[in-house]
């Protein structure tokens, strides 16, 4: 066979292996139960990687191969510490849960800086404003995140049976960490959101006479409840006005309404309200917090309604009570 001729079989053995090694790592990502947001990032970083190494198999890099593209994005990509470090899991896993390889501590990666910052928060009256410039569903939901201290994906995410109106109270569902806890269920919404779950009721109903009415079910439960899918306590308070296909089983479903709808809602919003300040809607979660805190509440009670591990991670809210910066009267003020 002619040089040229073996180049060809090695180029159309690498073609063939590169999506039988992404179809792997998606299969191990789903197996796991990973989200689909983490699957999309985790395949990209992969992607990237065997790109920056000339196509080359990562069968066939290791270690120094990934302690060189971390430090590239460090040092010429000047990505943020978050971002390396989730270049640095996805590959983590490719190498353990897919290539069944071990790799040796990587002791010589020059790691991204990681900045400390003070998260932004509103005052009472930017958020007044901020949710008065808002209309329909995105007002509701920025309301909800804002009176119960949710972040946006857990208020996406919320399903009918875990809203306790005669409670008033919220039950959030695998939050970050995996972790269940409960919030507040502001009274003001209460009305709305009953609105919102009749509005949810009735798209099922339709659903359910047109053949399909399932909503997606953590692997566990799926298997272990088989009819709670079509159930109407198991859908989401914010259901999609359209059914979609499921990307992880082609299955079609009512998923939850896109969080793109409300980070461009709370960007028109901002513009409209005069507001200066880089808002998103987990600067809602922020405010809550801060404004808690400013009324008095016990930074404990605080930390379990944001579903904080440590407390450490609440006293960051701390900076702005009443007196700005740490809490400080100036001298000026006295």
């Amino acid at each position: 066979m002619s040089y040229q001729g073996r180049n060809a079989v090695v180029s159309g053995e690498r073609a063939r292996s590169r999506p039988r090694l992404f179809e792997e790592v998606r299969g191990r990502l789903r197996a796991k139960h990973y989200s689909l947001r983490t699957e999309r990032a985790y395949l990209g970083w992969i992607r990237r990687f065997i790109l920056a190494n000339g196509k080359r198999h990562p069968r066939e890099l290791g270690g120094p191969e990934i302690e060189t593209f971390l430090t590239q994005l460090a040092v010429r990509g000047k990505v943020a510490a978050s971002t390396q470090n989730q270049a640095l899991s996805a590959l983590l896993f490719l190498y353990r849960e897919v290539l069944r390889v071990e790799l040796p501590w990587m002791e010589n990666v020059v790691r991204a800086r990681r900045p400390v910052r003070v998260p932004t928060v509103l005052s009472e009256e930017e958020v007044k404003r901020l949710l008065a410039s808002l209309e329909g569903r995105a007002s509701l939901l920025a309301s909800l995140l804002y009176g119960t201290g949710m972040r946006l994906m857990e208020g996406l995410r919320l399903r009918v049976k875990d809203l306790d109106f005669a409670r008033n109270e919220i039950t959030v569902r695998d939050g970050k960490g995996g972790k269940d806890r409960r919030t507040v269920l502001p009274a003001s919404l209460a009305g709305p959101l009953q609105q919102e779950v009749e509005r949810a009721r009735t798209w099922h109903q339709q659903d359910l006479r047109a053949g399909f009415g399932e909503a997606w079910l953590p692997h566990a439960l799926a298997r272990k409840y088989p009819a709670a899918s079509r159930e109407f306590g198991w859908q989401y308070v914010f259901p999609a006005r359209r059914r979609s296909l499921d990307p992880r089983d082609g299955r079609e479903r009512r998923h939850h309404i896109d969080d793109a709808m409300l980070s461009r809602a709370i960007k028109r919003a901002c513009g409209n309200a005069g507001i200066v300040k880089p808002v998103s809607a987990h600067t809602l979660r922020h405010s809550f917090a801060t404004h808690l805190l400013e009324a008095g509440y016990d930074i404990r009670t605080v930390q379990e309604l944001l579903g904080h591990k440590d407390v450490a991670t609440t006293q960051i809210y701390t900076h702005v009570l009443n007196r700005g910066g740490r809490a400080v009267l100036s001298p000026l003020d006295r």
